[in-house]
């Protein structure tokens, strides 16, 4: 062949069903030339299959991973075009009155042939793959987790401040023991009502959202040391929550470079941060206490300075370091970045027609996934998604407990008999644990392709540390500083942070597109934080040194959580067996799968996960 007929397209047009082919496809016959340092070529051919006359016989070579990227796209699109006339095969088979049995029939056969070529080409190897989701993770995963870990040293360390003398500072006279109660709440309020700036993550480029968000963050946390009166410390802790609300979104965000089996483990390396700052402000507070003693700053605002101000530093980096997509990443080279985009392009193929065309799209302008317009009507549609209402208030009821145990811990354990300052250090081990046995449970959820089984497993031992906890006093007979109620801190943590890491995956993965994810992540966080305003008031001084009653709360709670969790797995599996008769895939022909993770099901459409 000439290199003006390896150029472009030959005339030959396929031999059937011309009628679709050719308004859609053009030429079918494809030349890859080779470049010089490659002696093979790659053709792709019209498929010999009778019954698979739109599917792909392609001969794989090296040069497809050469430097022949416009015939690697060539192929792409080819392969694209050949899912579309599936499609529109399986609405025509429907209008001509064809038979489910013949339709499946036709189905299992394409898919075979599917599976055989597809398996014939390489557009990047597994290798360039995991390079890529490396430098994601050593570069984005743990950047976002670094911010995360300072948002939520901003919010809770206002309960090592208030052992350290902020309420006998700003007590007015005579005193409101409502105020620092109120100063808790004040936050929730706000993050509540702007929880739905997370849909902004997909409409503002990244890295202007996200240092504006940190820049408004690390201005207000480190004010607070200013204040001079509760009212003032209540105003800016409203105004605190308006800038946290919107960094929320993360999870959604990193479901733009993320597949969705890869998700949990990531989503866990982000909010496991949030162990990891409760360990840290534990020690941390506890040295600047120690040098706050005697000086001319009280040890609060010292507290409240040091701890806020590095956010503001750090928003500027953030302008460098968060890419937009996973197309515009500048810490990638060219081909990374295009392998960034491809590896990610079946997740548009589990939507409807214009999801893949809206995502072929951003792929075509080199960003992939991220920044785009949201379909407002798909968005609004999780509204009447039972699975997302069930999946909010498994979020409201373990945030109750995820909220309040941090900011009280410290308070708790004074109470049961340490000094403020053992107080602190002995807060710190139960949350670094934590952060350990949350990356060990989302890896494993990330292996198994399910979120409900260990989500359950972990809302039960929360319970049981909580239970314990409850008890300690009325059935157990434990004295306030007894060392089972501080090891039974332990479980209670480990279990309530590792579930809202799994809930919160769970949601993004049970959403079909971009849009409903967006919207689902919203719903989400909005029941979600309603949760902390519970918890913010379950452990009041009346209660200690047992707070009996905030400790049963946050025990039947995650008992509740369980449950819960329990009916919405039998809910998706519902769903997806219903999903599974509509296309005429017999569910023991394909093994009852626990959700569409990795390619695991044959069929083309959106699985929940289990």
């Amino acid at each position: 062949m000439t290199a003006s007929q390896a150029a472009g397209p030959s005339t030959a047009k396929p031999n059937r069903h011309n009628h679709k082919h050719n308004h859609r496809d053009g030429p079918s016959q494809w030349q890859h030339t080779p470049n010089s340092s490659t002696a093979t070529s790659d053709q792709l051919t019209p498929d010999s299959d009778s019954d698979s006359d739109s599917d792909l016989a392609v001969s794989a070579g090296a040069g497809l991973l050469g430097s022949g990227h416009d015939d690697t796209a060539e192929a792409y699109e080819l392969q694209d075009r050949r899912h579309e006339d599936v499609s529109d095969e399986d609405d025509d088979e429907e209008k001509d009155g064809t038979t489910a049995q013949d339709s499946r029939s036709r189905r299992r056969r394409r898919r075979a042939a599917s599976t055989s070529t597809a398996a014939s080409f390489t557009l990047y190897t597994p290798d360039e793959e995991r390079a890529v989701v490396r430098k994601f993770d050593r570069r984005l995963v743990l950047f976002v987790a670094l911010l995360y870990m300072l948002s939520f040293l901003d919010r809770s360390n206002i309960g090592n401040a208030y052992i350290a003398g902020l309420d006998t500072d700003l007590q007015p006279t005579p005193p409101n023991p409502n105020l620092y109660p109120n100063s808790l709440t004040a936050f929730y309020i706000s993050y509540i009502l702007f929880e739905p700036l997370s849909l902004l993550w997909k409409i503002i480029p990244a890295h202007v959202y996200v240092t504006c968000i940190v820049l408004s963050w690390g201005v207000v946390a480190s004010l607070q040391s200013l204040a001079v009166n509760y009212p003032m410390l209540i105003t800016l802790r409203f105004l605190l929550g308006i800038g946290e609300a919107a960094f929320t979104g993360v999870p959604y965000y990193l479901s733009f470079f993320f597949k969705r089996e890869e998700l949990a483990f990531r989503t866990a390396m982000f909010v496991s941060a949030a162990p990891l700052a409760t360990s840290f402000a534990s020690a941390l507070g506890w040295g600047i206490i120690k040098l706050g003693e005697g000086g001319p700053i009280a040890s609060w605002r010292l507290l409240f300075l040091v701890e806020g101000f590095p956010s503001v530093l750090v928003a500027v980096v953030a302008w460098r370091v968060v890419p937009d997509g996973p197309g515009t990443a500048g810490w990638l080279s060219g081909r990374e970045r295009r392998v960034a985009v491809l590896r990610l392009r079946n997740t548009w193929d589990a939507g409807d027609k214009k999801t893949r065309r809206e995502g072929k799209e951003e792929e075509g302008k080199g960003r992939g996934r991220g920044r785009g317009k949201l379909d407002w009507r798909k968005t609004l549609s999780v509204l009447g998604d039972a699975s997302a209402w069930l999946t909010g208030l498994i979020f409201l009821l373990s945030n109750m407990a995820y909220s309040s145990l941090p900011v009280f811990l410290p308070t708790i354990l004074t109470r049961m008999g340490h000094s403020p300052l053992s107080s602190q250090l002995l807060a710190a081990p139960p949350y670094l644990s934590a952060f350990f046995i949350v990356l060990a449970a989302s890896h494993l959820s990330d292996k198994l392709g399910s979120r409900s089984p260990l989500l359950i497993a972990f809302a039960l031992l929360s319970a049981l540390g909580y239970g314990v906890l409850a008890l300690s006093e009325s059935a157990l007979g434990l004295k306030p500083e007894s060392t089972l109620r501080y090891l039974a801190v332990y479980p209670a943590a480990a279990g309530f942070f590792t579930v809202v890491v799994l809930t919160i995956s769970w949601s993004i993965n049970n959403q079909a597109d971009e849009s409903r994810r967006g919207g689902g992540f919203a719903l989400l966080q909005v029941m979600g934080q309603c949760g902390p305003l519970v918890g913010a008031r379950l452990y009041p001084d009346s209660d200690g040194p047992f707070y009996t009653r905030g400790m049963g709360v946050c025990s039947l709670g995650m008992v509740g959580v369980a449950v819960l969790a329990g009916g919405l797995r039998v809910l998706l599996k519902r769903r997806n067996r219903r999903l599974d008769q509509e296309e005429g895939v017999e569910v023991e022909d394909i093994g009852e799968a626990e959700g569409f993770v990795g390619g695991k099901r044959r069929g083309r459409r959106f699985r929940y996960m289990l």
